[in-house]
């Protein structure tokens, strides 16, 4: 069971204000349409090791990391299509390997039942980096309000922009629904660029003309410096 896809291309990521946004967004539209799944809610749950070191190596920011979740377009239940996801970066270029298959299905799997897998590379690819850093276990749950545009004529070229970013480390479902802390300001945005290339020119004065600068940022690593900086507030009260 499960459908497999895989995923290579850079990703950058701007934080950018709410007016940068407007004429960002604006100026965009005479490039690129609405991608087929213009608005969702995305929740991401995240697997780490019991002393979270995938997040805690991935923030060292080596040249290269991985992560493995399960994501979802809104709230899933039992039935509901959710994707397996591996997440490796090298000098800059992300590469993703993901398998389609039933919420219930993807947790027994990451918790070591593949019984409803069908075999395939990604398959290998997932079950090796289970293998190795085994034990894993649920995290960080991770959700936001994603809009997304698609180039009209370079249809590998996708921008996305991400508000409402919330995480939770406790309640670990995606069924448990989409509540948390918030990890931006209300007049910020996650602006994400995803090419497979070099970027048009267009793109680069658009950017340049909003004054939008490239900038280092990981949902899960600022989730995880949050819930350290509480932890540690904590054992100072």
């Amino acid at each position: 069971m499960g459908s497999n896809a895989k995923f290579k291309r850079y990703e950058l990521k701007y934080i950018i204000n709410r007016q940068q946004y407007e004429n960002i967004f604006n100026a965009l539209t005479q490039h690129m349409q609405k991608d087929k799944y213009y608005r969702s809610k995305v929740c991401s749950l995240y697997y780490d090791t019991p002393d979270k070191r995938l997040i805690r190596r991935s923030i060292e920011k080596p040249v290269y990391k991985e992560k493995m979740r399960i994501r979802s377009y809104g709230v899933p239940n039992g039935d509901t299509k959710v994707f397996v996801e591996l997440k490796k970066k090298y000098k800059g270029i992300v590469y993703k390997r993901r398998i389609e298959v039933p919420y219930d299905i993807a947790t027994n799997y990451l918790l070591g039942d593949d019984s409803y897998i069908k075999d395939s590379q990604i398959k290998r690819e997932i079950d090796y980096f289970k293998a190795y850093y085994a034990p894993l276990e649920p995290s960080m749950f991770l959700s936001y309000e994603r809009i997304a545009l698609v180039g009209n004529e370079d249809k590998a070229l996708r921008i996305t922009f991400d508000t409402n970013i919330m995480y939770r480390e406790y309640d670990l479902s995606l069924k448990s629904g989409i509540y948390g802390e918030k990890i931006l300001n209300d007049d910020q945005v996650l602006m994400e660029i995803k090419i497979d290339g070099g970027m048009p020119l267009w793109l680069t004065d658009i950017l340049s003309t909003n004054r939008a600068y490239k900038t280092s940022f990981s949902k899960y690593g600022t989730a995880y410096g949050l819930s350290c900086k509480k932890e540690r507030m904590k054992d100072c009260g």
